[in-house]
């Protein structure tokens, strides 16, 4: 039997209309593991929101009170074909209000989890150029 791995992903935007672009990153050390959104897995006994604002803290240096929760977009499930795990995916939407100007930075993940200490390389995308993210992690950007 499979187990069951409770994830969490932020599709975080900025700008508007044709302007709009998506947050993603690549990790800089291992670049084969392909564009991704941040996000990660709900810790036991953790409130769903609460992961995720902490995922995106540890993930990019974003703090809580520079995004508005703009809604969940959409729920799923993922069958990694290469892992015995069932990923219960919730996908939300934000608007980045900070005042972080730069177009691309690195920032180095904080955190317990396996990506602690990886160096992440992040940039705005314009949102109708987004290619395809990791692991299905696209599947909802047509929603937002």
């Amino acid at each position: 039997m499979k187990r069951i791995k409770r994830k969490v992903l932020a599709y975080i935007t900025k700008g508007e209309g044709r302007h709009r672009k998506l947050l993603v990153y690549e990790q800089t050390d291992q670049p084969e593991a392909g564009l991704q959104v941040p996000g990660g897995t709900i810790e036991r006994n953790e409130l769903l929101l609460d992961a995720l604002y902490r995922e995106i803290e540890e993930e990019s240096g974003i703090l809580r009170d520079e995004l508005i929760l703009e809604g969940k977009v959409k729920s799923s499930k993922f069958f990694p074909e290469d892992k015995n795990v069932i990923y219960e995916r919730t996908i939300f939407h934000f608007s980045y209000v900070g005042t972080k100007d730069e177009n691309e930075w690195e920032y180095r993940v904080e955190g317990e989890g396996k990506d602690a200490g990886l160096l992440f390389s992040y940039r705005w995308m314009p949102l109708n150029a987004v290619p395809k993210l990791a692991a299905k992690q696209g599947e909802a950007i047509e929603y937002i």
